[in-house]
């Protein structure tokens, strides 16, 4: 998917996404954010929308999001103005290919329900590896795709739409676990019936 047609999706959806794709994906974020909050430091959310899980992170916590929506960071700094979100240390605009970051500067990352919008996502999860400090963690929510099944079918019907929709319904797991710096610390299917799948990748000390 290209750069431009994920901007002009998601310039479309922002008004009207929190009670869409936000309640679609809702359970994938709580396991997220929940896990999170069991960690400690610097926080980046690749991928941060409309800023739907800001509010549920520990305040131990400091988090930066970054999107490349305009439309989208919009809504997100008029949600942390308004709920005076004091852990949200930063909302900014980049490509998630080239992450404006030094190397190392996070023990955490999030990346959910993004990986299967961003273009070429091997160099996205490449500059997530460089950020994220050795032994810190990738912490990814997704829709993978399945070999079987009535959501393989649903993801066979929808690969053509996926412009329109924003997404790559048919997206292989495979594409996010070719970085040799990044190694699977947890993996886990999500409700509802393991439509969505937990994933947290573990940078190596070595």
């Amino acid at each position: 998917m290209e750069l431009d047609a994920v901007s002009n999706t998601y310039a479309r959806w922002a008004p009207v996404y929190d009670a869409t794709f936000g309640r679609i994906t809702q359970a994938g974020r709580r396991a997220a954010v929940r896990y999170i909050n069991t960690r400690s430091g610097n926080v980046l959310e690749v991928g941060v929308g409309t800023g739907l899980s800001l509010e549920a992170y520990d305040r131990a916590l400091r988090v930066t999001g970054m999107d490349y929506s305009e439309d989208m960071l919009r809504k997100a700094r008029a949600r942390v103005a308004k709920q005076g979100l004091s852990h949200v240390a930063g909302l900014r605009q980049m490509d998630a290919r080239d992450l404006d970051f030094p190397d190392d500067s996070f023990d955490t990352v999030a990346a959910m329900h993004v990986v299967s919008v961003v273009p070429e996502p091997e160099r996205v999860m490449s500059e997530i590896a460089r950020v994220l400090r050795p032994g810190g963690q990738v912490v990814i929510t997704n829709h993978f795709k399945h070999e079987r099944g009535v959501w393989a079918g649903l993801a066979r019907a929808a690969a053509p739409l996926e412009n329109l929709l924003g997404w790559h319904s048919d997206f292989e797991m495979a594409r996010v676990l070719q970085d040799p710096r990044l190694q699977i610390a947890v993996r886990r299917d999500l409700p509802p019936m393991g439509m969505m799948t937990f994933l947290v990748l573990e940078k190596r000390v070595n």
